[in-house]
């Protein structure tokens, strides 16, 4: 089973990044606790981060066959990208929406994902926990079908 996970902007700042919000984990922190939590069951994992919307559209179309599924942070994106969110329904890949704090709780801009309605699930509140969470939902849902 092949996995990617896709990050978007400012996520490469994590650490020091308002650490109150998002934790004092870094990136690569996580990438490590999702590739360790997993590894046992043999997935295989790819990790992408890009600051750029175009970056981040052509990482899903790139993994329209080779991955099995996926698991995006779009970060601010989630909010903005109509671009994300038609590269996402184009490749047709199933994919879990996560992120580090629950946006619900947070400015109400941030209550509004143009990715979650076509989502296969969403989690959100748990810190890098929501990566495993996703991860780990989404390779029951894999497996289940």
């Amino acid at each position: 089973m092949r996995i990617a996970v896709l990050n978007g902007p400012n996520l490469n700042l994590l650490g020091t990044r308002e650490p109150e919000v998002y934790g004092t984990e870094t990136l690569a922190q996580i990438e490590e606790l999702v590739r360790a939590t997993h590894q046992a069951a043999g997935v295989s994992i790819d990790w992408f981060q890009s600051n750029h919307e175009g970056a981040l559209v052509d990482a899903v179309q790139s993994f329209a066959d080779s991955a099995d599924g996926l698991v995006i942070n779009a970060a601010a994106l989630t909010h903005t990208s109509v671009a994300l969110r038609d590269a996402l329904l184009s490749v047709g890949i199933p994919f879990v929406e996560v992120h580090l704090s629950n946006i619900f709780a947070r400015e109400e801009f941030r209550h509004k994902s143009l990715l979650s309605d076509i989502a296969t699930g969403l989690v959100c509140g748990f810190g890098s926990q929501s990566y495993v969470l996703g991860t780990s939902a989404l390779l029951s849902h894999l497996k289940a079908k």
